[in-house]
């Protein structure tokens, strides 16, 4: 796992163009690495690999569970309406921060094969799916917050058993 203050987190990642087993290797791998992180959802440069592509596996407002993937994901609609909550992510391990989130989200790309995929969410499942489309345009959630809570968020980061040491500095 990547933690904050590698460059690969912040550098936009590269549209997919070949739709084969690595791709499919890819995918299962990410699945494989958020699910021992204990994570909603992983984005490839979070482990080292920019590629526009993301996993989920994220409750809606509906209590429905869901898991898939997008590859070449573009935010096509944010609601107007917000909701506040608590945010963290795998790449910035221990602290969470408060921050205002779209209430719903449409993202379209397409799956492991090529082919059209356009995913909407709500909720906490929106916040996901948000999130993890930003990491391919090379932001962080911190990157969002204000100096001081952004500064407050890196001090509190933890070490944890799958990200190995913490980078001197710490971004």
């Amino acid at each position: 796992m990547v933690i904050v203050g590698d460059p690969v987190l912040h550098t936009p990642a590269a549209r997919v163009t070949e739709f084969d087993s690595e791709l499919a290797q890819l995918i299962e791998d990410m699945f494989a690495s958020m699910y021992v992180a204990e994570g909603v959802g992983l984005a490839a440069p979070q482990i080292g690999v920019a590629q526009a592509v993301f996993v989920f596996d994220c409750f809606d407002d509906e209590g429905t569970q869901r898991i898939g993937h997008l590859v070449n994901p573009v935010i096509r609609s944010v609601s107007r309406e917000v909701d506040q909550g608590d945010e963290g992510c795998l790449s910035v391990p221990g602290p969470f921060a408060s921050l205002d989130r779209p209430h719903e989200v449409r993202i379209a790309g397409v799956d492991l094969l090529g082919q059209p995929l356009e995913v909407t969410g709500s909720g906490y499942f929106a916040r996901c799916l948000l999130h993890e489309a930003e990491h391919l345009q090379g932001t962080l959630y911190i990157d969002h917050l204000n100096r001081r809570r952004r500064s407050r968020v890196l001090s509190e980061i933890e070490p944890a058993p799958w990200s190995g040491p913490l980078p001197v500095g710490s971004d």
